[in-house]
């Protein structure tokens, strides 16, 4: 049991650890890059993936494909990027990514779980293709367009909702930011699964204290959050984002019967690349004013 614990341990570090140097070789290499969001969610998303959500697997690795139109009755050839997280079915959990601005960290991450092709990050906000900046639902991973931001968990409401008619055994899971819940919308929709008993929904988020305008509680402050989530109508756990057996527990424990499960991540937006603590408060996106600014960080890749 111990040795099965170690491995799985093991593997979640390796992808964390490999989403944090992809994310800052990419920023590095293009002069930006949402690069604190992958250093605060990156044992989150692992943890999804590799132990939490029951994804059906792809066969190979897959390359994304070029944008194929928007949706409507007249194009049969638009398509989800869904097929990233395995064939959809009854028993086969889904994943909504909420705070669509995580799109390159997303990215980073299927290509680190075997999921995407490399040479797909090539294509990342080239017009054409379909690895968008802000991702949409035919980027990599996404099945709906969440955007502008704080509409990922109606529509993951609306998911679950239907599942739980049709009697799916599947969950929906959440990947969501704290920032958001300063929206009203996620309040309404959390209002709605609560009533709804919507038990089949399970909600991580990303608390690591900030939004585009700086610090979180500097823009609208939202604490005592879990008391407000849990007044709500959630089953909440607050834990250490970082701390893997913390970070799996509540998803894997007794289901809150009739209640969204909520895990509260407090995430360290630095985490693992200790030079970011010097931009704070303003950390939603790193751009370099100088090369030497951008030599810095390359010399931190070089390291990792």
């Amino acid at each position: 049991m111990l040795d099965l614990q170690a491995k799985w341990q093991e593997e979640v570090q390796r992808v964390a650890h490999g989403v944090r140097r992809r994310v800052l070789e990419h920023t590095v290499n293009n002069n930006g890059g949402y690069l604190s969001q992958a250093c605060s969610s990156a044992e989150i998303l692992a943890i999804m993936y590799i132990r939490v959500m029951n994804l059906g697997a792809t066969e190979n690795p897959l390359l994304p494909q070029p944008f194929a139109g928007v949706p409507g009755p007249d194009n049969p050839s638009v398509f989800t990027g869904a097929r990233f997280n395995g064939p959809k079915g009854a028993g086969y959990d889904r994943f909504i990514l909420s705070p669509s601005q995580y799109a390159l960290v997303l990215y980073a991450l299927l290509i680190e779980v075997g999921r995407m092709d490399p040479e797909g990050l090539r294509q990342f906000n080239v017009d054409g293709y379909t690895v968008e900046m802000i991702g949409a639902e035919h980027s990599p991973g996404m099945e709906v367009m969440t955007g502008s931001l704080g509409q990922g968990l109606s529509q993951a409401a609306g998911i679950a909702f239907a599942r739980k008619l049709h009697g799916d055994l599947g969950k929906v899971w959440v990947f969501m930011s704290d920032g958001e819940w300063q929206s009203g919308q996620n309040w309404e929709a959390l209002q709605a699964i609560s009533y709804h008993k919507l038990d089949n929904i399970g909600i991580y988020v990303d608390v690591n204290g900030q939004q585009c305008d700086g610090a979180v509680c500097d823009v609208m402050e939202i604490e005592p959050f879990a008391d407000r989530l849990t007044a709500f109508g959630a089953k909440v756990d607050r834990v250490d984002g970082h701390d893997l057996d913390m970070l799996v527990q509540p998803a894997l424990g007794s289901t809150a019967k009739g209640k969204p499960r909520i895990v509260l991540a407090d995430t360290i937006p630095w985490k693992g690349i200790d030079i970011l603590k010097e931009r704070y408060p303003k950390l939603h996106y790193v751009r370099f004013a100088t090369e030497e600014d951008r030599a810095r960080y390359a010399g931190i890749l070089k390291n990792m």
